[in-house]
């Protein structure tokens, strides 16, 4: 006969070790740096496509045209001189909308383009920042002489505003490129996890016959009781 003993096995009551994945996000997702960095990059991304937007439509450039014996003054906006940023700025805005829309490498695309419609917004801007091609067409269109240079040429801080504006667009998508992967998704909590959902019988009253067509419409049985009887 074998040995028994009274003393109960020693139990293992560690905790099994987290997923190294799952284990990341949520500690990102609950870490103080995650929440404020969906926070600031709405903030950044907002702010900067809004400020893009508006500088890209004050003037940035100004000269006069000569015209007989005077001149006429002359002025181009931003947008005439490069529409690039305005653009940029659009798609950096939809970009940051899509990254709440997607998930995993979809997201992951997404604040990538958001990060480059920033960069290429402020390039754009800095790079038409002592543009004189604007103008001159003016000055042509104008004076109706195709040789036809604009004088005085002066420029405005308006490009560099829009150039700032879009530094903030590209920190928004580099805050997304950091943190975005533990960044919570739109109607996450509206999505189905596959399993089969029971519908709840409607109790129907065999006295109301509307109420015995409505549960022929709804595909039940009329006769059979809520409790299966």
């Amino acid at each position: 006969m074998g040995y028994v003993s009274a003393v109960p096995p020693p139990r293992n009551d560690a905790a099994p070790e987290p997923d190294p994945v799952s284990g990341s996000e949520a500690e990102a997702t609950e870490s103080p740096a995650g929440r404020r960095s969906v926070a600031v990059a709405l903030l950044c991304g907002a702010l900067g496509a809004t400020v893009v937007l508006l500088a890209s439509g004050r003037v940035w450039a100004r000269g006069s045209a000569a015209v007989g014996d005077g001149s006429l003054p002359l002025a181009a906006d931003g947008r005439a001189v490069t529409g690039l940023p305005a653009a940029l700025a659009i798609v950096g805005l939809a970009a940051l909308v899509a990254v709440f829309a997607v998930r995993g490498k979809g997201r992951l695309l997404v604040s990538a383009l958001l990060a480059l419609s920033g960069l290429g917004a402020a390039l754009a801007a800095v790079a038409g920042a002592d543009d004189r091609k604007a103008l001159d067409a003016e000055a042509a269109r104008t004076t109706a002489d195709t040789a036809a240079q604009v004088m005085g040429l002066s420029h405005t801080a308006w490009p560099y505003v829009t150039a700032s504006g879009a530094v903030l667009i590209l920190l928004a998508g580099l805050l997304a490129l950091r943190f975005g992967r533990a960044w919570p998704a739109m109607g996450g909590r509206y999505e189905r996890d596959g399993s089969p959902r029971t519908r709840k019988p409607v109790a129907v009253d065999p006295d109301r016959p509307e109420d015995l067509w409505k549960a022929l419409d709804r595909g039940e049985d009329p006769t059979r009781r809520p409790d299966g009887a």
